[in-house]
């Protein structure tokens, strides 16, 4: 019960003495070993300087290492370090002289690692032990005061002054203790012949051998210690040397031979021959050897394994046939071998990261671990050299990946980052793993069209609606980023906005006409289309469009002079009857509302009273007199010029042009402003042609019925005269031609119209050579006969 009660005490002042400081980012927290699941280590939540209230929002978490007891918990409510498993400091570390359980606490809010050390304070809750409950020791009865019997060692898994600080003998006076003190501090104990014995008076001694360990209150393990008595055997066996040490790797192979160990007896016979045994030293030791009996052989059972033991102790005792005895012992160092390669574990990462993130960012936390030690254990990790990232050693063996640079999604979308992690053995070993990361994008850039500026062409009067051209812009980004809106920025054109004229697909780029355009109205239009992303915020850019407008040949020439009359008169040019040829008479100008070669202008005389009096310029317009003026020449010239333009198909406008060939204006040309021309000269004159043809072929039909009924009435005579006795002998034969010579005369019938403008009155006249060729010249008349002439000619004057 007191001894409850001071450790009760014990754990108290432990508790109320729990020191932590923060050294190189790590808290040290110190407690007592065997301490209750769930007992307070510490509070981490206020010594990182957390609030506990946004204690869920940092995301406080132990990182656990896999394959290891989970020792502490992290109570999430309150921030706490509590214990989670019973904590034993011998189970954990054996005889270290401190024992300290290293994790790490991370904060995911800021993406950073805490070292935490907590200190196992050793407590005494182990007892003394040793080996065997009993140990048999014989002793010649001939052997002399001082003969010294090594005894069994206790063994006590506390440390300092909670381990073994003494031994106590009792049950006989005839020996005492003897304690020597070893090289590592452990003390060795040993039986003393105080007197010689004698075994006819007692031949077996029960001795009691006690341990004390110098905790408060103390620990204590007992052995019994029974010494036989023999008869008298001289000499003891004796090792060569007190304590075999010997070095060997962990990778020899079963059946090796480790160490053979010697003891010479210098007695002969039973008593001189020798037999070795093995003797265990702790609890924690497997029976890994065999030790041969006879040639003192240790040879290896099992396997070696440095990372589980890199020491293994024992004693080895040498007894001969008459029960004399030594020991000695067995030292057997482990050499460690790189045989294991490194681990790395994954402790946090994120599978994606903005392109957006700044150097430095966070991407995983790894520990690596490699179990053996040494160079052997020392890992060095690394990353490719073309990737931007890089390792960042944090806690103990816990590294940080981060960026070491900007990251470009539309470079480089996603990365398989390969982490290697080698030590430094011969050969080496090491490990990889991969992780796996996406960059997620940001809208950083902004849409960017294939030209700097463009330049299109549209005939004009196109239709409404009609597709002008398209535009398109490209942004490397994704998704919404990249989703590209087109506007049309406004502006004024002409007196109209620019949204009347044109019009843009927000989704396509396509740019539509609204209207139909006129050249002579707009010839050109600059304005600027603007590409703008999804983003947020969004990100745009504007590009120069120039369209020109094409001409086509949609308007007719205009003559501007001589100018058409407004009141039924036209203008009046004068040419001199002196004019020499080349004399310049006027000049008709005209102009087109078209442009290039819609507006090349060409002019024709294509009506002329006189043709070849006058000569027409074919670009200039000017109207020349091409040779000297005749009296005979018309008073009044009327020339029709037509003015046409090159398109295709071409278009043109007339002018009726009228010139008065006269030295000076007399008294009668005062009113010649009254001169009317029609308006449409050509129709008027095809009027009056077919007219005068109609006119001309009644006079004709006219003539024919009046011939043949002159013809038949002669005809009807002449056969009422032949009846009647009648004599026409004075009549020449000719005459009287009949039906045959009236269709004679109609084949040779021929007649001639001649018209010219400006008159109304037609005169028929027979000319002599057409008359009837019955007459003698003599007989002919000096006027020729109407009702004879096979042609006549109408003029018009």
């Amino acid at each position: 019960g007191k001894t409850a009660i001071k450790e009760g005490k014990l754990r108290q002042v432990f508790l109320l003495f729990i020191l932590w400081s923060a050294i190189s980012g790590q808290i040290h927290y110190s407690i007592p070993e065997e301490m209750h699941k769930g007992s307070f280590v510490g509070n981490i939540a206020k010594d990182l300087g957390v609030d506990e209230k946004q204690l869920s929002n940092h995301g406080l978490r132990i990182i656990s290492n896999v394959g290891k007891i989970h020792y502490f918990a992290l109570n999430a409510n309150n921030g706490h370090l509590q214990t989670s498993e019973r904590i034993d400091r011998e189970e954990i570390c054996g005889r270290a002289e401190k024992c300290i359980l290293k994790f790490q606490v991370l904060n995911e809010y800021k993406l950073k690692l805490y070292g935490i050390e907590v200190e196992i304070i050793d407590i005494n809750d182990n007892a003394p032990q040793f080996p065997v409950g009993e140990q048999e020791v014989e002793i010649s009865e001939m052997s002399a005061s001082g003969f010294r019997v090594p005894l069994m060692e206790a063994h006590d898994l506390d440390l300092g002054i909670n381990s073994i600080q003494g031994y106590q003998l009792t049950g006989s006076g005839h020996f005492f203790l003897d304690v020597q003190m070893g090289e590592n501090g452990i003390q060795h104990p040993a039986l003393l012949l105080k007197e010689p014995l004698d075994r006819e008076e007692q031949s077996v001694y029960d001795l009691i051998l006690t341990a004390t360990d110098g905790g408060d209150p103390f620990r204590s393990g007992t052995a019994q210690i029974k010494v036989r008595v023999l008869d008298a055997n001289d000499n003891a066996p004796i090792f060569n040397q007190p304590i075999y040490e010997v070095t060997v790797k962990e990778n020899i192979p079963k059946g090796s031979t480790v160490a053979t160990v010697s003891a010479t007896d210098l007695d002969e016979g039973l008593n001189g021959e020798v037999k070795y045994s093995l003797r265990k030293v702790t609890q924690f030791h497997s029976p890994q050897f065999l030790l041969n009996s006879t040639t003192g052989e240790i040879t290896l059972t099992g396997s070696l394994d440095y990372e589980i033991s890199s020491l293994h102790e024992f004693e080895v005792e040498a007894k001969d046939g008459g029960g004399l005895s030594d020991r000695s012992k067995v030292i057997i160092t482990i050499t460690d071998l790189n045989d294991n390669a490194p681990e790395l574990i994954v402790n946090y990462f994120t599978s994606s990261i903005s392109e957006s993130s700044p150097a430095g960012t966070v991407i995983a936390i790894l520990n690596v671990q490699d179990q053996d030690s040494g160079v052997n254990g020392e890992v060095t990790c690394s990353v490719p050299n073309n990737l931007p990232f890089r390792l960042e050693r944090s806690v103990d063996d816990f590294y940080s990946l981060v960026t070491a640079g900007t990251l470009d999604r539309e470079h480089m979308p996603t990365f398989n980052i390969t982490i290697t992690g080698t030590d430094n053995g011969i050969p080496p070993l090491s490990t990889t793993t991969v992780i796996a990361l996406q960059v997620l994008d940001t809208n950083d850039n902004p849409p960017v069209f294939e030209k700097t500026d463009y330049t299109f062409y549209l005939v004009e009067n196109n239709h409404r609606g009609s597709l002008i051209f398209s535009l398109r812009a490209n942004d490397p980004d994704w998704e919404e980023n990249a989703r590209i809106t087109y506007s049309i920025i406004e502006e004024q054109t002409g007196n109209f906005p620019l949204s009347s004229y044109l019009s843009i697909n927000s989704e396509t780029g396509a740019v539509y006409a609204l209207n139909s355009f006129d050249y002579e109205e707009i010839q050109e239009i600059r304005f600027l289309v603007k590409a703008q992303d999804g983003g947020s915020p969004p990100l745009s850019s504007n590009v120069s469009v120039t369209l020109f407008i094409l001409d086509q040949n949609d308007n007719a020439p205009e003559i501007l002079y001589p100018s058409p009359p407004t009141d039924g008169s036209t203008g009046i040019e004068l040419a001199p009857r002196s004019s020499e040829p080349g004399y310049l008479i006027t000049k008709v100008v005209a102009v087109d509302a078209d442009s290039g070669q819609n507006a090349w202008l060409s002019y024709q005389l294509t009506k002329a009273t006189e043709p070849g009096l006058f000569t027409l310029g074919l670009h200039t317009g000017e109207i020349r007199t091409s040779r000297f003026l005749l009296e005979k020449d018309a008073f009044k010239q009327s020339l029709v010029v037509l003015v046409k333009d090159n398109g295709q198909p071409p278009l043109s406008a007339s002018v009726t042009v009228t010139v008065v060939l006269a030295d000076n204006i007399p008294d009668t040309l005062i009113d010649l402003s009254n001169i009317s021309v029609p308006v449409d000269h050509t129709s008027d004159l095809t009027f009056y042609l077919v007219v005068a043809v109609a006119f001309v072929s009644c006079l004709f039909l006219t003539f024919l019925l009046v011939l043949l009924a002159i013809r038949f009435h002669r005809w009807r005579k002449s056969q009422l005269c032949g009846n009647g006795g009648v004599n026409f002998s004075g009549v020449p034969v000719s005459q009287f031609v009949g039906i045959d010579g009236v269709r004679a005369f109609l084949q040779s019938y021929c007649h001639e119209v001649s018209l010219t403008s400006g008159s109304r009155k037609s005169q028929i006249f027979f000319p002599i050579g057409s008359c009837t060729n019955t007459l003698t010249p003599q007989q002919a008349p000096s006027k020729p006969d109407p009702l004879k002439c096979s042609a006549f000619r109408v003029w018009e004057c």
